[in-house]
């Protein structure tokens, strides 16, 4: 198979249906289709999802039990569940009082893992299951599956061989030695590759030096990483690593409450702990190589440039969640991801950066791939709890008080060399990103077609590497394989590493929207996300296609290391509008202060006798050197203070005012509500 970097599940083809339930629990002839369990399934395991009207009594249960259950205290479930041996039922995602409500009201809290007999037929209980009136959606709960072999080999760099390199790096905003041959970032057109008579074209690069010029990063906007785990320890990403302040690493205990032990870093989806590993050798570091892309420090004279990562200051860069999904040879289930995906937005981050998915269904079959959902409607039938979280992701991530009003999720499109995307980045609501190479062209193996949104570069080793000559065979002389070079782990141990793929495509589009929202925070410009995704759109580039015209064909070799490998003729035509628009920092970060809204300080709900305090600077251009003016209406009803930048607002009975800040020549005015039973303090 061809060396990929995307994640697909084995069981893309066949899944359990689970649409809605149409029958009630006193059908007399109950017509259930056929159940088919996928590749993978977890044997005793079903994903089940009740109606709203059985809450409270599943609420009683699990309180009761100490939140896991043998039964769900519903009698016509439990008859079934008896029935088929059930020993566990338990919800799907932990409570975590912050964040109840919004699950509640999201619907998220009526999904249920029930586990019982292995030896049982899921099919028979899947349809047994069905025919209760209680439950709305049911399907299996398979395990992910790599795409790639992760023994294949990987060429490293150590940070040594960095230093060795050729091209200038005269004109480059970072003194990091690796940006030298990031031609992803900066794409001068000068390049010398291993292959003889190779091009890069001036502009295939996602403009980061036009972006830089305006905005490096910034460390309140946060990326979480599905993915492999992120080796946080990497000197090259340890200072710009999203750190739960409350947690410690391997602690037994959830400090912060949010329902997950030992989340400093990020959390551990697939054996369900705190600690982050990337040492078995079935690691191949592909979560620390797209973290890398995204938000590799800058400035700091080692290794490699993020495109987020900061000006070399401390604390400049945007932050990088790990929730890993892959551990060794282990892959976390549906249900650990669908977890990791409510837990990204539960903590803060914005952009969910996914380099994995199932096959486009339009894979070639002969090429040994499985096709994967045939379009949206069929992903979301086959996979329900995966869309739901993401559609909470993108709902909930985010505030309406912050750049961002819910989440950026983002996908790799595919290497199935198919025209079609993969899903869940076909998802209307999400970001499907496909690959060029660094002439334009698309990358040999890339999926394309009308669910694309952005391209970006991604290498392409069937293009620029040798045909019979594997990319590692080769003296380092300072040549570029045409490939992405980031952050990596060797054997345990922190490297760097070229790869390629629409994975490596995707975390340039992520630390792309990552940057603009950073220039956000900069200009106090206040975005929906859909209003940003339609910028991202805006500013992206396609002019690129006029060249599709000129040059019609591109020639490879498919899994060029193989001696004697025929050459193939893509045709640019057919791909011509069919890649999305070419990503642009630059016009992006341009774009943004004509974009969006102003920001708006939040008006605030408090109980009487407690006190909440704001960052004004937060919500007025060059707010950290602006004098603050503030009064309030009423001061019987709350009493103000304000210390250089910060605001603090104390209830003191029951009523409701109104706060009037003066910032320079602009001012706002707040609404402040006291009540007696508000149950502590925070913005409305």
């Amino acid at each position: 198979m061809k060396k990929v970097y995307i994640y697909a599940l084995a069981y893309a083809l066949t899944a359990v249906s689970c649409q809605d339930n149409e029958w009630g629990a006193d059908s007399a002839t109950p017509q259930a289709p056929e159940i088919e369990i996928p590749m993978g399934a977890a044997d005793g395991e079903l994903l089940i999802k009740f109606v709203p009207e059985m809450s409270d009594i599943l609420d009683q249960t699990l309180t009761r039990a100490g939140g896991i259950s043998t039964r769900s205290g519903i009698p016509s479930t439990d008859e079934v569940l008896n029935i088929l041996g059930a020993y566990h039922f338990e919800r799907v995602f932990p409570v975590d009082p912050k964040t109840e409500k919004r699950t509640r009201e999201a619907g998220m809290h009526l999904w249920y893992i029930v586990r019982f007999d292995k030896d049982a037929d899921l099919k028979e209980a899947a349809r047994q299951l069905r025919k209760l009136g209680e439950i709305s959606k049911i399907q299996s709960n398979p395990t992910l599956q790599r795409a790639y072999d992760p023994k294949k080999k990987t060429l490293y760099l150590s940070a040594s061989d960095l230093q060795h390199v050729i091209r200038t790096s005269e004109g480059l905003t970072f003194n990091d030695p690796g940006l030298k041959h990031q031609w992803h970032y900066q794409n001068t057109g000068s390049y010398d590759f291993v292959k003889e008579g190779a091009e890069a074209i001036a502009g295939a690069d996602v403009n980061c030096g036009e972006a830089w010029e305006l905005c490096k990063g910034d460390p309140s906007i946060i990326v979480a990483v599905l993915d492999e785990g992120v080796m946080w320890s990497h000197p090259d990403l340890i200072a710009n690593m999203w750190t739960n302040e409350a947690e410690e690493i391997g602690s037994t205990e959830d400090k912060d409450g949010n329902g997950y032990k030992g989340d400093r870093y990020g959390y551990n989806f697939v054996k369900n702990t705190g600690v982050i590993s990337w040492t078995s050798a079935d690691d191949t570091g592909h979560g620390t190589h797209v973290a890398g892309t995204i938000a590799a420090e800058n400035g700091n004279s080692i290794g490699v440039s993020g495109i987020a990562g900061g000006d070399g200051n401390t604390g400049s860069g945007v932050k990088i969640m790990t929730c890993q999904l892959f551990d060794g040879q282990y892959g976390a289930t549906l249900a650990a991801e669908a977890k990791a995906i409510k837990y990204a937005a539960d903590n803060g981050a914005v952009v969910l950066q996914c380099s994995w998915g199932y096959n486009s269904p339009d894979a070639n079959e002969a090429l040994g791939y499985v096709p994967g959902p045939k379009n949206e409607q069929d992903w979301e039938n086959q996979y329900p709890l995966e869309k739901e979280a993401l559609d909470y992701f993108i709902h909930n991530a985010g505030s309406p008080n912050g750049v961002i009003d819910g989440g950026l999720a983002i996908f790799a499109s595919g290497n199935e060399y198919a025209p079609s995307s993969s899903f869940p980045a076909g998802y209307s609501k999400c970001i499907s990103v496909s690959a060029i190479a660094a002439d334009y062209t698309p990358s040999s193996y890339t999926n394309y077609g009308a669910e694309i949104t952005l391209c970006a570069p991604g290498g392409d080793g069937d293009y620029y590497g040798t045909p019979g000559v594997a990319d590692d065979e080769f003296a380092w002389e300072g040549k570029t394989q045409g490939l992405i070079l980031s952050t990596a782990i060797k054997n345990g141990q922190y490297a760097y590493a070229y790869m390629e793929g629409t994975s490596m495509a995707c975390p340039h589009v992520s630390g792309v929207a990552a940057l603009g929202l950073s220039h956000a925070v900069k200009e106090r410009r206040h975005f929906k996300v859909a209003e940003f995704i339609e910028l991202m759109k805006e500013t992206a580039n396609d002019q690129f296609y006029n060249f599709y015209d000129e040059k019609v064909e591109k020639l490879y070799y498919y899994n060029h290391t193989t001696f004697g490998a025929p050459p193939t003729l893509m045709n640019l035509i057919e791909r011509k509008g069919k890649m999305g628009r070419l990503v642009d920092a630059g016009a992006l970060l341009k774009a943004i202060g004509n974009h969006g809204s102003d920001m708006i300080v939040p008006n605030v709900y408090l109980a009487t006798g407690k006190s909440t305090s704001i960052d004004l600077a937060r919500y007025f251009i060059d707010g950290e050197s602006l004098n603050y003016s503030c009064t309030v209406a009423n001061e019987n009803i709350a009493t103000i203070s304000v210390d250089k930048t910060i605001l603090s607002i104390n209830g003191i009975a029951d009523g409701s005012t109104t706060v009037t800040i003066q910032a320079g020549s602009k001012s706002q005015t707040i609404t402040v509500t006291v009540r007696k039973n508000a149950g502590g303090s925070g913005w409305l």
